[in-house]
């Protein structure tokens, strides 16, 4: 096998095995055996063949069967998972997600339906609250991050719960095997990066498709995610900043932060090249963890760069302040708000969370419920928004 590929597969199972984790990684994004260890990332994996953009470093790679060189990355990116989530931080879930929670609160439904375009196809799960009875409702458009389903993703946020309460409608967009191994969005491929293209013409037409076929409040769309789902969240507020009213960013990256793999592994390790700042600015939320060993938190200081780079600095006051979640978890929240008051862009550095959700279930995967609640915090922020 390593005669074919270029990459010694024996050895890196080898050091996967062994727990070497940083050392097997290492090989496998083409450095000699015995190189020196780099810190290895967990949350991407090559995406589907035929997409463009994708694992451009490694020519050799044809020379594998496409079904066989995704069987050996799964495996092997599984395994390293498992090792390296010994030190993700506390309070993160297997990456294998459990069986989910309940995640249909009394009264309300939780549908599956799907989604065809030129740009492709992709199922998604859809919460109607038992409050929804017709009448115009806001949409939240929710990604979940690598690994992860629809089910496990609502579990772990409990966004359908807020939305019983509070009676708005909720979209699951489902990253298929077939376009990614470990079901993460492409974040990283140029074709999955422009407006009417790939994946952000997919969620984008799912968020359209349910605006037909439902009541949704005009100008009240907006859309979170989280890891690889909130990369692909950003992309979605810079593509389509005249359809999501707002942008909430979990652990992501910036747009345009890697444009292949070997840059993807790069940008979750230091941070991307950075991006040029968006034409039009969106309202952004972003949380990250400062013990984040995935996604490294320099990340979030460039998903908020970024939002901020289409809008006038003159105008917006700033403030900062401390504050501990309900669970004990520390954290620093700046506000960068309008002159009437409203929270046009805000950051959660949260402190000692690693790679998962704040205030999240155990009943999901990918959650720390030590800390603020980012599904509620998120809605507040919404619902200061509005297209007009």
């Amino acid at each position: 096998m390593s005669g074919r590929s270029g990459v010694d597969m024996m050895e890196a199972t080898r050091l996967t095995r062994e727990g070497r984790l940083d050392e097997a990684m290492r090989l496998l994004q083409g450095a000699p055996a015995g190189a020196s260890a780099d810190p290895g990332v967990i949350d991407t994996a090559p995406p589907a063949p035929g997409s463009d953009g994708a694992w451009t470093a490694r020519a050799a790679r044809s020379e594998l069967d496409n079904a066989e060189m995704s069987g050996i990355w799964s495996g092997l990116l599984d395994r390293f998972r498992k090792f390296r989530r010994r030190d993700d931080g506390a309070g993160s879930r297997p990456a294998s997600p459990p069986p989910a929670g309940p995640v249909t609160p009394p009264g309300g439904t939780f549908e599956a339906h799907s989604h065809v375009s030129a740009a492709g196809a992709r199922g998604y799960r859809l919460y109607l609250p038992s409050g929804y009875r017709g009448q115009p409702v806001p949409l939240v458009v929710m990604l979940h991050g690598c690994t992860q389903s629809p089910e496990d993703f609502a579990a772990g946020t409990r966004m359908n719960e807020l939305a019983e309460a509070e009676t708005f409608l909720v979209a699951y967009p489902d990253q298929p095997r077939s376009a990614n191994p470990s079901r993460c969005w492409n974040w990283f491929s140029v074709a999955d990066q422009q407006r009417g293209r790939g994946e952000p013409a997919l969620i984008a037409g799912i968020a359209r498709q349910v605006m037909g076929e439902f009541a949704v409040m005009e100008g009240q769309v907006y859309v979170a995610g989280l890891s690889a789902g909130g990369a692909a969240a950003a992309i979605m507020g810079a593509t389509y900043p005249d359809l999501f009213a707002a942008v909430g960013v979990h652990s992501g990256l910036a747009p345009g932060a890697a444009r292949d793999m070997p840059s993807a592994f790069a940008a979750m390790r230091q941070g991307g090249v950075p991006p040029a700042p968006g034409a039009r600015s969106v309202p952004t939320i972003v949380f990250h963890g400062d013990r984040d060993r995935t996604v490294k938190p320099v990340n979030g200081d460039q998903v908020l760069a970024h939002a901020r780079g289409g809008a006038p600095a003159a105008g917006l006051s700033t403030r900062t302040e401390k504050g501990v979640g309900s669970g004990g978890m520390g954290f620093t929240r700046t506000v960068h708000a309008a002159p009437d008051g409203r929270s046009m862009f805000e950051q959660w550095v949260l402190h000692g969370a690693g790679h998962a959700w704040s205030g999240g279930s155990k009943d999901g995967s990918y959650t720390d419920p030590r800390g603020p609640d980012a599904s509620r915090e998120m809605l507040r922020f919404f619902r200061q928004h509005e297209k007009r």
